[in-house]
């Protein structure tokens, strides 16, 4: 939707442009106009020139005539001879500019007819001298007379062209003028609106984006505080998520403590009485195994339980400081043998300098080994590609482990940290939740994504060795 400043500053151009095409277009017909007045004054001095020239031609003509008649010299004949050609050619060319105007061509028939006398009795005059022996005779003078007034009437026929020529440029220059003021008030015109127009678009368009600009400041004072909310709102869901993580750890330990209190009582009395039946003298041999029996399952429920114990209770810590790329390169080497085996293309994206954790060296070397362990059985073999990451942001070191596996659906990542659950065949269930429990111990959190078909990333946030030491 137009707002009203962009709809002004829209239709201030579109009235600029049309005005400017108009007067374009005014210009151009004009400028053709004045072309064509420019033509036809350059016509007019064209004839006028001719007819100049061609005043000119026939006295050179007629002085040539008369030095032959006069000296006898015969250059001046032959320039007599090559004159009246020239005339000839000036001729046609007059007739030939001059074919639009009738009052011409009637005055040029007349010249014609005239020049053609003239010629013609100057080339019986010079055969008559030659004829007499190169002496002028009585007839040649009476003839002289008759030349002279056929000049005189030539002249006056060419003058009367030139002025009618004149008078006609003198108009056909004022029509020049006229038009060559036209364009010039039309190109002024056209400047001054176009001017007019560019300010007052360049006002609305200033006011426009003035308001426009506290329009977008405002829009990104709000963005700003919707980004902070949903930071706040972000930061308190990863702190529930953590405190439900670690309620739901606290309560799978204390049920796991029972559990094992419940269990070792009475496991504890079926291990002493398996000891004092095989004390006995009097066991058979299938006796004897089938204690043996009791006593290695009461062992496996025994250390089944210590395992259990072990993966969700908080241990004590030995704390040293260790650079977090320094912790996975040495994880990674535990797991080398593992990833040459299925030809995993590894990736490692490190930040320089990794930052520094306070962690248990050992424990981590195991949280971690557990998440790339996991993630080499979930790929391939000879197409999977494992990909580690490590960055700091302000006090927080972030692992990132992604792999190409299978992925995992949304009841499995839920159940993922659970005592016991797994979809491995020969797995026992208690990596992961060992792997939590680490790195709950060391004040961090753990998340996972993953898509079927797409892989599987967990993000490791440590707390920083600064953090830690404060």
């Amino acid at each position: 939707m137009l707002t009203t400043g962009s709809f002004r500053v829209k239709a201030g151009y579109l009235a600029a442009f049309l005005l400017l095409v108009i007067s374009y277009v005014l210009i151009f017909l004009t400028f053709q106009q004045f072309l064509k007045q420019s033509r036809w004054v350059e016509h007019t001095d064209l004839v006028i020139n001719d007819l100049e020239t061609l005043s000119s031609y026939l006295n050179e003509t007629e002085s040539a005539g008369r030095g032959y008649v006069i000296l006898n010299d015969s250059d001046q004949l032959q320039s007599f001879y090559s004159g009246t050609t020239r005339i000839d050619s000036l001729l046609k060319n007059i007739d030939s500019i001059t074919s639009d105007n009738i009052i011409h061509q009637r005055r040029l028939d007349t010249l014609k007819e005239l020049i053609q006398d003239k010629l013609g009795r100057m080339y019986r005059g010079v055969l008559s001298y030659k004829q007499a022996g190169n002496a002028i005779t009585s007839d040649m003078k009476e003839k002289g007379q008759i030349s002279k007034m056929l000049m005189m009437r030539i002249r006056n026929t060419i003058r009367q062209m030139e002025d009618a020529e004149r008078q006609l440029l003198l108009k056909r220059k004022e029509k020049l003028r006229a038009v060559s003021i036209s364009v010039r008030i039309i190109a002024i015109t056209s400047l001054i609106i176009a001017i007019l127009l560019s300010v007052y678009s360049f006002v609305t368009y200033s006011r426009e984006s003035e308001a426009k600009a506290k329009a977008d400041e405002q829009a990104n004072s709000y963005r700003k505080q919707l980004e902070n909310k949903v930071r706040e709102l972000q930061e308190a869901n990863a702190e529930l998520q953590e405190l439900r993580s670690l309620e739901k750890f606290t309560a799978t330990g204390r049920i796991a403590r029972t559990i094992a209190h419940e269990i070792r009582n009475p496991l504890t009395n079926i291990s002493l009485a398996s000891e004092q039946i095989k004390s006995t003298s009097n066991n058979d041999e299938e006796s004897v195994m089938l204690l043996d029996m009791i006593d290695r399952n009461a062992s496996r429920i025994n250390h089944m339980i210590s395992e259990l114990l072990t993966s969700t209770r908080f241990a004590l810590l030995q704390y040293s400081n260790i650079n977090i790329n320094t912790l996975l390169d040495e994880t990674l080497e535990l797991a080398k043998d593992r990833i040459e085996l299925k030809h995993i293309h590894l990736e490692k994206h490190f930040s320089n300098p990794g930052c520094d954790v306070m962690a248990d060296v050992d424990k981590m070397k195991i949280a971690f080994l557990n998440i790339i362990v996991n993630a080499i059985e979930a790929t391939e073999k000879e197409k999977g590609v494992l990909k580690i990451r490590s960055w700091h942001e302000g006090d927080k070191c972030f692992v990132n482990i992604q792999d190409n596996g299978a992925g995992m659906d949304e009841e499995t990542q839920q159940k993922l940290f659970d005592p016991y659950f797994t979809k491995k065949g020969n797995g026992s269930g208690l990596g992961l939740t060992h792997t939590q429990n680490i790195i709950l111990n060391h004040k961090g959190s753990i998340s996972v994504k993953s898509r079927m078909g797409e892989g599987t990333e967990f993000t490791v946030v440590l707390n920083a060795a600064r953090a830690t030491a404060t």
